[in-house]
């Protein structure tokens, strides 16, 4: 392991050029005209994977159905290293694609052009560029930490890799590839770094993630855009009655309204919540980096347990009418808005869904039609911390942060957790390094130099433990 350790640092300076070239490609998926850089960037990772010391790497070209017409997926990058059969294979999941950089006009440097700024979180730097924390550089981490492993002589099991393009739309040609591919993904577990540490000082490892049922709303109501003066008042106008029928979706204690949606929400033990609640959590500074007066949320629980053990509804986009410079006293013809619900064991999208559409159904006046088109969604996941398998995690962590890291549930959704569960029946170790902080998702996204370094320095003794331990 030493020398491994050497390699990866005579060699930082590469490692950090090489992800600064992949974050300059633009490989947003909810947006078709990135298609080709979508294409670019796998390529990239393909061609990556072969130079770390993969000795089989596919581009996998996927498909999936939507609105019952075959759809072209992007492709999966799939490579692999077989020491033995016979020993424990693991099989590191990632994804290359990102987010939207929008807002543009909120970033301080382009999104696709990486530079690194020091920061008080960061004070040896942090690279700010779109992908940069999620999920290029928390997955290149594992590229470069086995390219060491290999390069040094110290791959002590099975590796393989499965890092995908369509993880920020919800991953529709990932369930039927993984179905179709069983065989070639058996592993014993699915390593994947795209969750986040509580702090720098404050080693985690996610033990949960919550599910999510996104949608998208319509409300219409006359067949035009009618004119203000002389139809206002006397015909619904959409925009109105959408933000009414919002509104009464939470109530004042921040309680989801619709009936039968907490049916299924697992009870988490008295024990179970104040151990969760000793993780170090300031909440001045938390409103403080967030610019708020004050939190918001369910009555009745911490913040902790709000965004991790308790699930959430959100509007995350609402439009509909003049939005351009100046006026225009129009009544619009149609309102919409994009709803996310964030989910908990025990709860289903499938169930959630036709919960939410029978109620909004019911909050519409007559005056007006309602649509609302299901997007996409998944199941949360849960992992043990009993086994080998978290252990390796837990001990790599505690070796190269020198403390032992405390096992935490994180609110985003991570569609792989339940998938390799249900498919492959395997668990996923999320042994991520990234920042609440981080603004992925948001404007001026970046990642820590000292993040990106030390989850290549970790990642090897995870290998290490995994093998003495299974």
């Amino acid at each position: 392991m030493k020398k491994t350790q050497t390699y990866i640092k005579e060699n930082k300076d590469r490692f950090l050029e090489e992800l600064l070239k992949l974050l300059r490609i633009p490989s947003v998926s909810a947006d078709p005209k990135y298609k080709k850089d979508v294409l670019k960037c796998a390529d990239f990772v393909a061609k990556s994977l072969k130079k770390a010391g993969c000795d089989k790497v596919e581009t996998c070209a996927t498909k999936h159905k939507k609105n019952g017409k075959t759809m072209e997926g992007n492709p999966i990058i799939y490579g692999e290293k077989i020491i033995d059969k016979k020993l424990p294979t693991v099989l590191v999941y990632g994804h290359y694609d990102v987010q939207p950089p929008d807002p543009l006009d909120l970033w301080d440097s382009p999104p696709f052009e990486p530079v690194i700024k020091k920061t008080k979180v960061h004070p040896k730097g942090a690279i700010f560029a779109r992908g940069a924390s999620d999920d290029k550089g928390q997955a290149y981490m594992h590229i470069k930490a086995f390219e060491a492993m290999v390069k040094t002589g110290n791959v002590p099991c099975n590796v393989k890799f499965c890092i995908e393009g369509e993880e920020e739309i919800g991953s529709p040609s990932f369930r039927p590839w993984v179905e179709k591919n069983k065989k070639k993904l058996a592993c014993d577990v699915v390593l994947c770094s795209d969750t986040s540490i509580i702090a720098n000082n404050v080693p985690s490892i996610t033990t949960g993630v919550r599910g999510l049922a996104y949608l998208e709303v319509e409300v219409t109501g006359p067949n035009r855009d009618l004119h203000s003066g002389v139809y206002g008042g006397g015909v619904a106008n959409p925009i109105n009655v959408l933000a009414n029928m919002i509104s009464k979706l939470i109530n004042k204690n921040g309680k989801i309204t619709i009936p039968g949606f907490y049916d299924d929400v697992q009870r988490v033990s008295k024990k179970e919540r104040e151990a969760m609640n000793k993780a170090p959590f300031n909440l001045k500074k938390y409103k403080k980096d967030l610019g708020i007066a004050e939190v918001q949320g369910e009555k009745g629980y911490t913040t902790i347990e709000r965004v991790s053990i308790r699930p959430s509804l959100d509007c995350n986009g609402i439009w509909g009418g003049y939005t351009g410079a100046g006026s225009k006293t129009v009544l619009p013809a149609k309102a919409s808005a994009k709803i996310s619900m964030r989910l908990v064991p025990h709860q289903r999208p499938e169930k959630v869904y036709d919960l939410f559409e029978d109620y909004f159904k019911s909050l519409a006046p007559p005056s007006v039609k309602v649509k609302v088109t299901r997007m996409h969604g998944g199941t949360p996941g849960v992992t043990p911390t009993n086994t080998p398998e978290y252990q390796a995690a837990h001990l790599a962590m505690k070796k190269t942060f020198r403390k032992d890291p405390i096992p935490k549930r994180e609110g985003g959704y991570i569609p792989i957790v339940s998938l390799f569960k249900d498919v492959l029946d395997v668990d996923s170790i999320l042994i991520g390094f990234g920042l609440n902080s981080d603004a992925i998702h948001s404007p001026n996204e970046h990642y820590g130099l000292f993040n990106y370094f030390k989850g290549i320095e970790t990642i090897p003794y995870y290998y290490e433990n995994y093998v003495k331990l299974k």
